[in-house]
């Protein structure tokens, strides 16, 4: 069985052409199917909408968590409710083509236990976020390891296993893109197209788009904190050279009168020095008291699917 994984947060606009679509092909593939959607908070009618078509077909489950959890959230509760042999995660807003899925299939009965699909051409983004975006994979992967496949989503197929391994992750700070390169396993790459929004608004704003930016990098990488001890280095060794350089002169030409303004300056830069390396360890700090609390990753209200609803906390 395939199971279809599809986080949603205020997504009613695109609810209809996405179940349309997604029918479509995977009746065509002709593999027994699931479709299991997480209503992350919505506010509008995204959770009604889909009890409806829950209510109307077995194959759709439909989870509800009992506030905004975040995508990462959501899509990890779709993975830990997932019974498919395959799982396959994929956006409501359809820019991921769902008729990509036939070939996946096809690539993972070849033996292959990840199947990546890659945007080759993403001329339907934004121009900022498409620079942003190359100027993230690029950094992530000079100072991260494991390296982040470029222009790879959370679209992909991936085996039951790699669903078994994920599920052994349990951190609250959740990054999917390098959890999933981080456990591996074997992998093949498929190319397509992005395609604009089917329907409603993007649900990332350019604030949301740097904190998962720094939560990628802090989450794989400690990398920032050895830089700041070379920053720091060097500044303390520039600063001793400065000062034996103004004794030595001192000594031979005697004292003249200090400047002010090169005062202002140096206290300021070193002042913004220590600001910006205390902020740096508090990034790391602050997600090593969150994990050390153990709070779950999200909380279920209520499970829906034909003829059964549950309430269940996880």
């Amino acid at each position: 069985m395939i199971s279809i994984l599809c986080p949603c947060y205020n997504e009613e606009a695109a609810l209809p052409l996405f179940f349309e679509r997604v029918m479509a092909v995977m009746e065509k593939i002709g593999e027994s199917f699931e479709i299991i959607c997480v209503n992350d908070g919505s506010k509008d009618r995204t959770f009604e909408i889909l009890k409806m078509y829950a209510s109307s077909d077995g194959r759709i489950r439909v989870i509800d968590l009992s506030r905004n959890f975040g995508k990462e959230a959501a899509l990890t509760a779709a993975l830990d409710f997932s019974k498919g042999d395959a799982v396959i995660p994929i956006d409501a807003d359809l820019q991921d083509p769902p008729e990509l899925i036939e070939s996946m299939v096809k690539r993972w009965h070849e033996g292959y236990e990840v199947v990546l699909a890659r945007r080759a051409d993403r001329s339907s983004d934004f121009w900022l976020k498409r620079i942003s975006a190359m100027m993230f994979y690029r950094a992530h992967n000079v100072i991260a390891r494991p390296h982040i496949p470029e222009n790879v989503g959370d679209f992909r197929l991936i085996d039951r296993c790699v669903v078994e391994a994920l599920g052994g992750i349990r951190e609250s700070h959740r990054f999917m893109k390098g959890l999933f390169a981080w456990v591996g396993f074997k992998t093949c790459t498929l190319d397509y197209t992005r395609d604009a929004r089917a329907a409603g608004n993007s649900k990332y704003n350019a604030c949301q788009l740097w904190k998962l930016a720094v939560e990628g990098i802090t989450s794989f990488s400690t990398v920032p904190l050895t830089i700041w001890f070379y920053v720091g280095s060097f500044t303390a060794l520039g600063a001793f050279l400065y000062g034996l350089f103004i004794f030595l002169r001192t000594l031979i030409f005697g004292v003249d009168l200090p400047g002010y303004a090169s005062q202002i300056c140096l206290i300021l830069f070193l002042g913004g020095l220590q600001l910006l390396g205390i902020g740096i360890l508090g990034e790391y700090l602050g997600r090593t008291y969150i994990e050390s609390k153990r709070r779950p990753v999200y909380i279920v209200r209520e499970m829906y699917e034909k003829g059964e609803n549950k309430n269940a906390d996880i």
